[in-house]
């Protein structure tokens, strides 16, 4: 029998999908899920790549899942320690092959406001700014991001503020998968108990859905190495991921 998707392991399985071999992959702060998706990419598939993290871990062995992306565990067994300046300077030198980061808003072309909600001069909402994303989005070779929610003002037709521009190849979702197709985000797949009418009702730009169907189901082996990841389930309790 195929394993199902809960929304949680949908949006962890999917991130690592977008983890190619031999190449360079880095997680940042705030960051459980590309982090568990990393981990779960290097006990899942039979080939290999560099993992780095924030907390200056490359290829890290560590003893224990930390509940958080930044825990020094994560440097455990290392292969070297990296800082914050080593992750910009891989991106600027164009050797970033991957970066997970954050994104509270997302406009169609996979732009990312991470500044504020409402108007600069008087917004509802500060945010934390653009931080380490707003050099790696635009010059790492691929980025992806994620949403533990899917709705329209998460993604927009319009961005409230462009912390960062070059845009997102990827972005996963309870419900969906979105992929950069010729400049603009294009629906790749979505989830099972899910549509494609659902996808479009909860998100605000338009977007290319041919080719896009049901998302294939966890493999053997991604769902096992999940369940040793969250062997008590905290990370899915604590991330709390609704289909709706």
């Amino acid at each position: 029998m195929a394993e199902q998707w809960s929304g949680f392991s949908y949006i962890v399985t999917n991130l690592a999908r977008f983890i190619r071999p031999d190449e360079i992959t880095f997680s940042g702060v705030n960051s459980t899920m590309p982090m568990l998706a990393c981990l779960l990419a290097k006990r899942a598939y039979d080939w290999d790549f560099v993992y780095i993290n924030v907390a200056g871990g490359v290829n890290p062995r560590p003893s224990h899942i930390p509940l958080s992306s930044s825990d020094p565990v994560l440097a455990e067994h290392t292969a070297s320690i990296f800082s914050n300046e080593d992750f910009y300077d891989l991106c600027t030198r164009g050797r970033m092959d991957l970066t997970f980061l954050g994104a509270a808003q997302i406009d169609g072309a996979g732009c990312a406001n991470n500044s504020c909600i409402g108007d600069w001069h008087e917004p509802k909402v500060r945010l934390p700014g653009g931080g380490g994303g707003a050099v790696m989005l635009p010059t790492a070779k691929r980025a992806c991001t994620w949403r533990t929610e899917h709705s329209r003002r998460t993604f927009v037709p319009t961005l409230d503020f462009m912390t960062s521009w070059g845009g997102f190849h990827g972005v996963v979702t309870p419900i969906a998968v979105f992929i950069k197709r010729d400049g603009r985000l294009a629906l790749q797949s979505w989830h099972p108990e899910s549509s494609l009418s659902e996808v479009r009702e909860r998100t605000g730009f338009e977007f290319d859905a041919s080719g896009a169907g049901p998302t294939e189901p966890p493999t053997e082996q991604e769902a096992r190495a999940l369940r040793e990841l969250d062997a008590d389930g905290q990370f899915e309790r604590d991330a709390a991921v609704a289909l709706r």
